[in-house]
């Protein structure tokens, strides 16, 4: 009589590692968010020396009014906010900078089975996209948002998450492809 243990199949254990992943980088995150903002168990020397949350969001805010000025405007920037003159102004949030689909990307590409080469440039590119994505989510907010008017984008949270999400179902669908390429 055999007392074995049922095993579970490799999409299921993929699900797991993928949901365990997941919660772990965006529980990281959300972590790392409190003790660095002021309140609560702030750490003043992460948030003084270590604050790759600020980092990407100073990036974003700069690399937009960078764009911006190739364009021919005139930006005025702070921490967490970019003033385009006679146009608009863009308060960049913590929910702003893309974490939550860097992490669902994240764990996808490392739960994955595959060839670390590959995975590893697909992980970067991937990542690159989502904040280009992003960046051209703040110049587009920066010149045309306005409350006032019929095309309001009221929730354009959802619509940057609806974007990428598509961006990194078309190239999940084709990355899946080449890397069960690789493995036969």
């Amino acid at each position: 009589m055999k007392t074995g243990k049922a095993k579970l199949s490799p999409p299921v254990i993929f699900a797991i590692k993928f949901v365990c992943l997941f919660g772990l980088l965006y529980g990281f995150y959300l972590g790392y968010l409190s003790i660095t903002s002021p309140g609560g168990h702030y750490i003043a020397f992460f948030d003084t020396h270590l604050n790759f949350i600020a980092w990407l969001r100073s990036l974003l805010i700069e690399s937009s009014a960078a764009i911006l000025n190739l364009l021919g405007y005139q930006t005025k920037t702070a921490a967490d906010q970019m003033l385009v003159v006679g146009r608009n102004m863009v308060y960049v949030g913590y929910d702003c900078l893309g974490f939550g689909v860097m992490c669902f990307f994240t764990a996808f590409v490392l739960t994955y089975p595959g060839i670390l080469k590959p995975k590893l440039y697909f992980w970067a590119t991937g990542l690159i996209t989502i904040q280009l994505i992003n960046l051209s989510r703040f110049v587009i907010l920066s010149l045309y948002w306005h409350p006032s008017s019929s095309i309001y984008l009221s929730d354009h949270h959802t619509i940057f998450n609806i974007i990428v999400y598509i961006f990194i179902a078309i190239s999940v669908y084709f990355y899946t492809r080449y890397q069960d390429r690789l493995a036969n």
